[in-house]
């Protein structure tokens, strides 16, 4: 370390000297300048130890995201990132040189070019320009649609058994008509015995449950549920030249819709966790998840529901996926979760009110001892500055530092329509995703066996009317009419309107079906 450099910043610096491969984040800030000569730096193979990005509105976030997201590239690792704003885009082209992007880069001595990274564009349901991503119901599974639906502990419950009774008799719930279809026909005279045993479903909590899919479906979210289903192993790709992909899932069109949009990355999150194998320590992880808004996943959220969220989170770490939270205050995520998260980047905070002063006060404790004054700095840091500790090589907690970020060599800025829209349609998963689907399931087959039963009940009534004529007119033959009026009175007493219609479906498809920790279902596409 050159001498001009303090000594408690060369001890501070100290502790971000790696030997193998790194991310470079920026240089330290010390006594109010920005020292080169010690730059902040986070191992490659720290990467899947998960981490959160936090800080006030303008602080600096999404370009945090960017810096990190161009490097995990640059080093062959798959990235995903949540477009919230609609200002991510540009990672997939280069940077606009200027006065200020040089002025930064020579502040921490960064040797900075013009480079676009490979991208992959996804839109929720199709809404968008992006590659649709859709889930099947069944896939989606009864805890993360009951969050969605905003449905209370019982409601939840009531769901799992409508799940489970969809599951093991192979009514497939693609869509939301077929969960309608399934709960209505629960409550029905013919499906009511169904449940019974285990519990039944009340009128009352059937009724909120449909009246929560329609309300769900009038605001426009009944598209991102569907056919074809994403496959999550499409975020692991990487481009012809060995960089990662960065798959970047636009928002924009949905943020008025944040419970559905925060709990549909769980969903991806979720299915990763269950598809991939375990690989424990490695040199890089196989993909890096930026989970943005996460205060909106953990906004009313259950115990059970956070437990789970907790587990998966500390899991997945051996299956080689980093896990970023992104969100203004460390508050924001529980500390059970918050515990698990091994990487931090702390971008300033805001004091005007005295809950800013509380959750200023808050934040600084979560931080290891540190060689600054954290309330000091956290509130005077500029936009593109953050406290930043990391895992070191060694796995343990590098010192506190204070850092000037450096400036993304990709576009900060979203890229225009048509660009985005040419990037969508090259794709090779265009074809693949592009076109809802909507094949037999749930709906077709209970909508075929009622109207199968109605048909025949109809048949049926026709019949023994015409059989009661028959009798009139056949006064001599009183037992004959009998009997074929007790073999009709069987017809409609045999036929779907009077039969369970469990007995009716097929149900191998429902024994392959176990359910995860989530309850996404887990049997593969």
């Amino acid at each position: 370390m050159a001498e001009t450099v303090p000594q408690p910043a060369r001890e501070i610096a100290s502790g971000y000297a790696v030997d193998g491969p790194a991310l470079e984040l920026g240089a330290l800030l010390w006594d109010g300048q920005c020292l080169p000569q010690a730059p902040v730096r986070i191992p490659l193979s720290m990467l899947n130890r998960h981490g959160l990005v936090a800080g006030a509105t303008g602080t600096g976030k999404t370009k945090t995201l960017q810096l990190i997201a161009e490097q995990l590239s640059a080093n062959g690792v798959p990235v995903f990132l949540a477009d919230i704003k609609g200002d991510v885009s540009g990672v997939s082209a280069p940077g606009q040189d200027g006065p200020k992007v040089r002025e930064r880069a020579a502040q921490v001595g960064q040797e900075w070019q013009a480079e676009g990274f490979p991208c992959a564009f996804y839109g929720l349901g199709g809404i968008g320009a992006g590659i649709p991503v859709r889930a099947t119901v069944t896939s989606f599974g009864p805890v993360l649609l009951s969050k969605v639906l905003q449905l209370n502990q019982t409601q939840e419950q009531s769901l799992g058994l409508i799940f489970h009774y969809a599951d093991s008799k192979g009514l497939e719930l693609v869509d939301l008509k077929d969960l309608r279809a399934v709960v209505a026909f629960l409550v029905s005279d013919t499906g009511k015995a169904e449940l019974k045993n285990i519990g039944g479903l009340s009128t009352a909590t059937a009724g909120v449950i449909l009246r929560s899919i329609t309300a769900f479906e009038q605001q426009g979210a009944g598209g991102f549920f569907g056919e074809p289903e994403f496959d999550t192993s499409e975020l692991l790709r990487t481009a012809p030249d060995g960089r990662g992909l960065v798959s970047v899932l636009e928002l924009p069109s949905v943020q008025d819709k944040p419970q559905l949009f925060s709990t549909f990355l769980m969903w991806l999150l979720a299915d990763l966790f269950e598809d991939l194998p375990e690989v424990g320590d490695v040199d890089k992880p196989k993909l890096v998840f930026f989970f943005d808004e996460a205060h909106l996943l953990f906004n009313g959220a259950s115990k059970a529901f956070l437990e789970s969220i907790t587990q998966t989170v500390r899991l997945i770490r051996s299956k080689g996926v980093g896990v970023f939270f992104v969100t203004q205050t460390p508050k924001d995520v529980p500390s059970d979760v918050l515990g698990q998260l091994g990487n931090r980047v702390q971008h300033a905070l805001r004091a005007f009110t005295p809950d800013d002063a509380k959750a200023l006060k808050a934040t600084v404790k979560t931080f290891p001892n540190s060689a600054y004054d954290l309330e000091e700095v956290l509130t005077g840091l500029g936009i593109g500055e953050a406290v930043i500790t990391v895992l070191s090589d060694k796995g343990a907690p590098t010192p506190v530092a204070a850092t000037r970020l450096r400036a993304p060599q990709s576009l900060m800025g979203p890229i225009d329509a048509a660009a985005m829209q040419a990037a969508v349609t090259s794709s090779p998963l265009y074809a693949r995703y592009a076109e809802a689907v909507d094949r037999e399931s749930a709906y077709e087959k209970l909508t075929a066996e009622q109207q199968a039963a109605e048909a025949a009940a109809e048949a049926a009534v026709r019949d023994a009317e015409a059989a009661k004529q028959a009798a009139k007119d056949a006064a001599k033959a009183p037992k004959a009419s009998q009997q074929k009026d007790e073999s009709l009175a069987g017809q409609v007493m045999g036929s779907g309107v009077f039969r369970s219609l469990a007995r009716s479906v097929g149900t191998q498809l429902g024994r392959e079906i176990s359910r995860s920790l989530f309850g996404t279902a887990r049997r593969r596409r």
